[in-house]
């Protein structure tokens, strides 16, 4: 069982910097894709960012393209999240999230999740 758990959310002024970490509890870690999901109140859950398992290539939502930049370290069993320039809109719960080998945009296709850690943007 694949256990994840998230740190680094809190609050932050619009234009500033946050970086989450997911942290997994399994050996075959780098077996694993992860992305990012985030979601705000009264909105459906969304995809934000994915790397996969094989050549870490890396997906984003068009809304944080350009912001956000995902990265792994499979040595630490752990996947991040660095965000700049953030704005209001990107205040949500956000999820990493689990599957084998590739990414995929629908949270459907992810078996494992994380309780989600609270980022807030706000002046």
């Amino acid at each position: 069982q694949l256990q994840l758990v998230e740190s680094g959310g809190g609050l932050v002024q619009p234009g500033g910097s946050l970086r989450l970490s997911c942290a997994a509890s399994k050996f075959t870690f780098d077996y694993y894709a992860i992305g990012w999901f985030r979601q705000a109140p009264g909105k459906e859950r969304e995809g934000v960012s994915c790397i996969s398992s094989s050549d870490s290539s890396t997906y984003y939502t068009d809304s944080v393209k350009g912001r956000f930049t995902i990265s792994r370290d499979n040595a630490k069993n752990t996947v991040y999240l660095q965000m700049n320039s953030l704005k209001p809109e990107d205040t949500a719960v956000y999820y990493c999230a689990a599957r084998r080998f590739r990414c995929s945009g629908l949270h459907e296709q992810y078996n494992y999740w994380g309780r989600g850690t609270q980022v807030t943007v706000s002046s």
